[in-house]
């Protein structure tokens, strides 16, 4: 079967004034559907072709086709990326997480100062990550492109349970160059309670 777009979460404006609804609509609606379809494409006719996105995702080496390596990111990079966003969100996390974050990555205010400046920090177009790592421990990195931690090729491999998109055409129309503002803007939108359940499922 093949990999289907998914519908956002909320709506298009929701996420208003931090992100804005003509970027939304573009990002979502051309941009992760490009990636979709060209994933299709991609893995048509090949041995990735039934295998689960995560499956895919574990199997870019270095010999990893660029469709596979750049549109599979693409397609489960946003797919995350909008899950982890939400309306009326921001705040602080709690519960397992808020300890996790604590314990392995110094408290909430270090964590958030690591993450904004591997997103600020990411030469060009990319992402930044919290993930659970092979150790079973928080960390912060960033990917280029549409690279993730779940790819062999990654500098740190790991579960992601929350991204940050730093390519130009996720923050551009309304940010323009100020990449930190962006950046700043993000914490009002972070959805904890599903990086808390991204937390647990890469922990159990």
């Amino acid at each position: 079967m093949s990999f289907q777009l998914p519908d956002l979460p909320y709506a298009k404006d929701a996420l208003e004034p931090h992100i804005d609804a003509k970027t939304m609509e573009i990002h979502h609606g051309k941009h992760h559907a490009g990636y979709t379809t060209k994933l299709n494409n991609a893995i048509e006719g090949t041995a990735h072709e039934g295998k689960s996105i995560e499956e895919i995702m574990g199997a870019v080496d270095s010999s990893a086709s660029a469709g596979v390596r750049n549109n599979g990111g693409g397609f489960y990079n946003h797919s995350l990326f909008w899950k982890v966003m939400g309306p009326g969100k921001g705040g602080n996390p709690s519960g397992k997480l808020a300890e996790a974050i604590n314990s392995d990555l110094g408290g909430y205010e270090k964590f958030k100062e690591a993450f904004a400046n591997a997103a600020a920090t990411q030469f060009g177009s990319g992402w930044a990550w919290l993930l659970v790592g092979k150790d079973g421990k928080l960390h912060v990195s960033s990917t280029p492109n549409q690279d993730n931690p779940l790819m062999p090729v990654a500098d740190v491999n790991g579960t992601p349970i929350l991204g940050l998109d730093v390519w130009e055409h996720a923050y551009y129309l309304n940010y323009q160059n100020r990449r930190p503002d962006y950046i700043s803007a993000f914490w009002n939108v972070v959805n904890w309670d599903e990086v808390a359940k991204n937390y647990e499922k890469a922990t159990a």
